[in-house]
């Protein structure tokens, strides 16, 4: 981890006192993430409620440019601009990425999964069909419960992917079946969302800071 990436995580328990005691956790799960980039793999996200309003906003920190400039690689920029003058327009416009997907955003496929099957499976049919060995699922359960998410972490363990769990209060079930577990020392679901976020803001400062 490069120094600037480590202040990152300083900063934030600076910032946040009461989140003091999950460095090592934040950091175990920014490893897990990173690593997962390195090897090519993806980032799959889950929850309810906030929590999927969560999922979604991760996965637009990621996808495109967080806190600094994302240009695309030289190699693909100039593919781009050998198509003309709108490959010129992408070259200069687009952003560099890392692949992530939230498996609460898929509504038609959701539905459809829903009225012929079990309904608290479709996180779980998403990732059985797209998940590797090699990529990560985050889960978001304020109780660690989400049966929903229970389900997909079950599916994760089945096909060697790595669990990031982020919960409060006594994390449930999922917090023993996450490879990573963030538990905040909160108990209420609009208290535990609040400190959610600065944990995820941090580790996409983090891996952003690491791959660009």
């Amino acid at each position: 981890m490069k120094e600037s990436t480590r202040n990152i995580l300083t900063e934030l328990t600076l910032r946040y006192p009461a989140l003091c005691g999950l460095q090592a956790d934040i950091e175990a799960a920014f490893c897990a993430l990173k690593a997962c980039y390195e090897g090519g793999g993806r980032v799959y996200l889950c929850g309810n409620g906030g929590s999927t309003s969560d999922c979604e906003h991760i996965v637009g920190e990621l996808m495109k440019c967080f806190k600094k400039k994302r240009p695309v690689c030289e190699v693909f920029a100039n593919a781009l601009k050998e198509q003309g003058e709108l490959g010129e327009e992408l070259a200069r416009d687009l952003e560099g990425g890392l692949p992530a997907v939230s498996l609460c955003g898929h509504a038609p496929l959701t539905f459809a999964y829903l009225n012929d099957k079990n309904p608290m499976l479709t996180f779980a049919q998403q990732l059985s069909v797209m998940g590797k060995q090699g990529d990560v699922l985050i889960t978001l359960s304020t109780s660690g419960n989400s049966k929903n998410c229970v389900y997909a972490a079950i599916v994760a363990q089945a096909k060697g992917i790595k669990t990031v769990f982020l919960g409060g209060g006594n994390g449930g079930k999922l917090k023993d079946m996450a490879d990573v577990s963030i538990i905040v020392p909160e108990k209420e679901t609009y208290k535990v969302q609040e400190l959610h976020l600065p944990i995820y803001h941090c580790l996409c400062a983090m891996l952003e800071e690491e791959f660009f």
